[in-house]
């Protein structure tokens, strides 16, 4: 584990009405510097701007109006900040506060920016700090919660480790509030069944809940990064999972690693359309490794030019791959079922033989 990406909530910082909790967050700077101080980088992914900020408007409950919950999250981002510098400062630990939006992870200039200046910082031995830029998010960009921020975060620093700090010890067999139920410690496949078991929503400050950590879990694992779901109310976990302990559900990974760039095709980049493919064209993907030729493509849906990234979908709609195409939808209508030999006579011009490269494809 040389490099851990830890989101930690809204519900463990700061409490519906309470503020926020300093005391809680120097343990968990006590135990993350630990962690560093072995050897380790890590990057923090953090909530409770908005439950901070609407602690200081006086307001009781998150409200719906999203203008509010902007203005909460500008007034409370600088006293997360400051509690947060004086937290590690205590550990001789620096902190520097990065805030991004969907268009940063969508846009492959800033992805790379958003790259690069994270791991400048952990060069320089201070850990990155980063939240939803809620300030300045609207629907239409904001990631939605941060569990799914930090499994985007967890590819794009390439973390051997996604590691959730939640209110609870992990994830149960049951609705503990019901019945006696058992802690899963090891999730082998992140099954519809285990999904059935993360009811409920988020806190009365946070968006996020078991649900959502764990489709932040499945993105990561299907990433190829480990997840820890575990309690961050408790101190001194974080150093004894690195020492091997059985703490909170760990979510396997899937064995082959997707590659940064795949890693950002298949989750960074939302799609702009969708191809019908048949069943030959669904083998070659799947099983054959190979490129998209227009002769497997049936039916196309939305619009899109080149250079647009789309899902591939089978007769029956389910998604098996998402990539770059070398065509727009109005030619690919033009082309579907079509041989290679066959585009420039129907198109008047060839970009290329391959709807879609391999080199630009990643199977879901």
């Amino acid at each position: 584990m040389k490099r851990l990406v830890i989101k930690i909530g809204s519900n463990i910082l700061a409490p519906a009405n309470r503020g926020l909790n300093t005391k809680r967050l120097h343990n968990i700077a006590e135990d993350i510097s630990d962690v560093i101080n072995r050897g380790n980088q890590v990057v923090i992914v953090s909530s409770g701007a908005v439950a901070a900020g609407l602690t200081k408007l006086g307001l009781k409950g998150k409200p719906r109006d999203i203008k509010l919950q902007q203005a909460a999250a500008a007034i409370g981002q600088s006293s997360l900040m400051w509690a947060y510098e004086q937290s590690f400062a205590h550990f001789n630990k620096k902190v520097a506060q990065v805030l991004l939006t969907r268009d940063d992870i969508t846009n492959r200039l800033r992805y790379i920016n958003a790259k690069n200046t994270l791991f400048t910082l952990m060069d320089y031995e201070v850990i990155p700090l980063i939240n939803e830029n809620d300030p300045v998010a609207v629907d239409e960009i904001k990631f939605g919660d941060n569990d799914m921020l930090a499994a985007l975060t967890a590819g794009l620093v390439e973390a051997d480790m996604l590691v959730i700090l939640s209110d609870v010890d992990g994830l149960y067999s049951g609705d503990p509030k019901k019945k006696k139920v058992e802690i899963i410690d090891h999730v082998e496949k992140i099954t519809s069944g285990i999904e059935k078991l993360a009811s409920g929503k988020g806190s009365a400050v946070g968006t996020g809940g078991m649900y959502s950590k764990l489709l932040a879990a499945k993105q990561a694992a299907d990433h190829g990064i480990p997840v820890v779901i575990m309690n961050g109310k408790k101190s001194g976990l974080l150093p004894r999972l690195l020492n091997g302990n059985k703490i909170g559900t760990y979510f396997e990974p899937k064995k082959q690693r997707l590659s940064s760039k795949k890693g950002w095709i298949a989750y960074g980049v939302r799609s702009r359309g969708a191809i019908y493919l048949d069943d030959g064209a669904v083998k070659a993907l799947t099983e054959m490794g190979r490129s998209l030729l227009p002769s497997g493509i049936t039916k196309i849906e939305g619009n899109f030019e080149v250079g647009d990234y789309i899902r591939c979908v089978t007769k029956e709609g389910k998604k098996i791959a998402k990539g770059l195409t070398n065509y727009s939808s109005n030619d690919l209508d033009r082309i579907k079922g079509r041989k290679t030999s066959e585009i420039e006579k129907i198109l008047g011009y060839k970009y290329s033989d391959e709807v879609i490269h391999r080199d630009n494809l990643v199977v879901i």
